[in-house]
This record gives C-alpha cells, structure tokens and sequence, in this order.
C-alpha cells in the first residue's frame, strides 16, 4: 500500500449504542455501580467494537514482532542482537515467559519475524522479514519510508488473517534488542519533548549507560530534523520494524473492529504512532500495564489510556497484555453471570446524575 493509500483508509466507529447497553446491564448486576471500576468501562469498548452486547473473547492470540535494531551497535543495551533470534526460537518451542503466560490465559502466541537479522527458518515463527534488522539510525535513517509501510502492511493483512480464522481479540508484543532505544526516539519525536523524559534503563543499563543511550537519541534527533506531523517520516527516520509492524496491527484492529490490547512502552508508542497516522485509532485500543519505561506514562496520557496494571514491569513480549487476558476474562464471568438485584433480594442501587 501507499502512503497516499494509507491515508485514504476509513475508519467506522465503534457502536455507541451497544456500549450503553453494556454499561445497562452492569449497573442491573448485584453490585455497587462501577463496582468493578475501569472494567465495567472496558467491557462496555470492547463489546461496541465487536458491536455485541455478548461479549465473547474467548479466542485470543498475541502476534509478537520480532526485528533487530541497527542502533545496537552504539552499546546502547546490555546484550546483542543475537538475544533477539534466541528469543523468538524459545517462542517457536512454547518454553519462553510468553508462552508460559499464555497458556495459562488460553491464548495463541503467534511470533513474527519481521526483522530479524539472520536467516530463520523455524517452525512456529511467521516468515515476514522486511529486512535483516534496520540500520543504525544515528548514521541513517533505520528504514526506508517504503520498509516501514511494508511492515505496517504486515501488520494489518495479520489482524486480517486472525479476524477470519475467528479470533476475538488481540495482544501486541514484541521482541527486539534496542527497542527501547527506538520507542524513546519516537516517542520523544511524536510528542515534542525532550528525549530525558522518555528514555529510560530497558534491561538493565548503569547510570553511565543510560547517560550514553540519551546522547545518542539526542545526536540522532538533531541530524534527523524531524517534524511532528510526519509520523510515518519519524518511525522510518528512527523506529523499528516491530514497531512498524504493531502500527499495522493497530490501524488493522480499528479496520477490521477487532480490540487490540496495548502491552508495553513500545507497543504504546506503535499505537501512538497509529492514532497519528489514521485518525480515531485509539478507540479500539485496550489498555494492559504501566510500563516502568519514563515515555509509557506520557504516551498513554496522549492516548487517553489508564493501564489497570501498575506492577512496574518490563518484560516486553506482550506479557502484560496477556496478563490483562486473564483479568478481562473474570470481570466477564460477572458480566456473563448476570446476577441482577431480584435474584439476591435486594433493591438496585440508582444512578444520579
């Protein structure tokens, strides 16, 4: 797809009425109103998505991206890229912390190679390489504005896929040494502030580290001159391919009306930069976990998301957003339960307004 193609894609909204529906029929369960807070909220996105007041996520995937980062080569992480590789192979086997995860959610983990940089050729992880890793963008740009529109596309034709093999609902993840190197220059970019305020310790830098992973985003920033209302233009300039990937999965589930649960920093930055690019993204986004990363607080707000999981976590993977799954699946057993005030005896409690 073009660029020209991207910008003309419409977006339909989600069903307000059925949202109203659902926030009915919670406040007619045998609880105290909003007793179960941003859940009752949540519930009400997801079935105005679905556009059912039946809500069914019962069958449910994360697609973890998985791409290497040219930035790497600056010592800006503790470990290489070949950490990336090594992860998505554990994906493929079913023995990573994801695959652990999910399993216990009743969730499918669809690992993708969207730039890993070596050859793959694995059971269980998608072929969809754009590139062997991007390039190191404090000397280039990390792709072309034509690699980043071939993962976005990657992205989308996935959620498509998922949608008419019956999936329900999504998770983003993503795997990629350096990635939060790339999602603190984007997000920094987007958002027009300084890169002190987005980037953070990712796996684990020392204080020097993190002082030379700032410099660097900062250098690139200032050679690349980019202006914040060219999304695409700063995701190619200083961006990854899983989260040029995740970008598509986002404006994907918003086409298809399929809810997509934001994970992480870098899968918050990917929806900022889909919201940015295709207007009205954001309503079909789910929120997951606060990540510790300092630009997860300041993309979230932007978005208009309040995680419900504030655990400090890190992990990446699309840990938090299967984590999210499990929550998502108790407040329906309520919501399904549907036992109202008659069934206890007891007098329904009255909205003011």
């Amino acid at each position: 797809m073009t660029e020209k193609e991207w910008q003309s894609l419409y977006i339909h909204k989600p069903d307000d009425t059925i949202r109203q529906m659902i926030k009915e029929r919670w406040d007619n369960i045998a609880k105290p109103l909003d007793g179960l807070g941003q859940f009752e909220e949540i519930t009400a996105r997801i079935g105005a998505i679905l556009k059912s007041e039946d809500i069914d996520i019962s069958k449910k995937a994360v697609i973890v991206m998985c791409a290497d980062n040219g930035i790497v080569e600056e010592g800006i992480s503790q470990s290489g890229q070949e950490v990336t590789s090594s992860v998505a192979i554990s994906m493929a086997e079913g023995t990573s912390s994801i695959c652990r995860m999910a399993k216990i959610a009743g969730t499918d983990v669809i690992p993708v190679d969207i730039g890993i940089n070596r050859e793959m050729s694995i059971e269980g992880i998608l072929p969809r390489k754009v590139a062997y890793g991007t390039r190191n963008f404090l000397k280039a740009p990390a792709m072309t504005r034509e690699e980043a529109l071939q993962a976005m596309e990657i992205g989308l034709k996935l959620v498509q896929e998922c949608k008419e093999k019956g999936y329900r609902i999504l998770a983003t993840g993503e795997m990629g040494i350096g990635n939060t190197t790339t999602s603190a220059a984007v997000s920094s970019a987007l958002l027009g502030c300084s890169v002190r305020e987005t980037v953070g310790k990712g796996a684990g830098l020392s204080e020097e580290g993190l002082r030379h992973k700032t410099k660097v985003i900062e250098q690139a920033l200032k050679t690349h001159q980019l202006s914040q209302e060219d999304s695409l233009g700063i995701l190619a300039a200083v961006g990854g391919l899983d989260i040029a990937g995740l970008v598509g999965v986002f404006i994907g589930g918003a086409l298809f009306h399929i809810p997509i649960v934001v994970d992480g920093v870098i899968s918050a930055v990917a929806a900022l930069t889909a919201q940015r690019m295709l207007p009205g993204v954001k309503e079909f986004l789910i929120p997951s976990h606060m990540s510790r990363e300092p630009a997860a607080k300041k993309v979230m707000e932007e978005l208009g998301l309040y995680p419900v999981i504030t655990a400090d976590m890190a992990l990446g993977e699309g840990s938090g957003a299967v984590m999210m799954f499990s929550l998502l699946d108790i407040a329906l057993s309520v919501y399904k339960g549907h036992t109202g005030f008659q069934d206890i005896g007891v007098r329904a409690y009255r909205r003011f307004l």
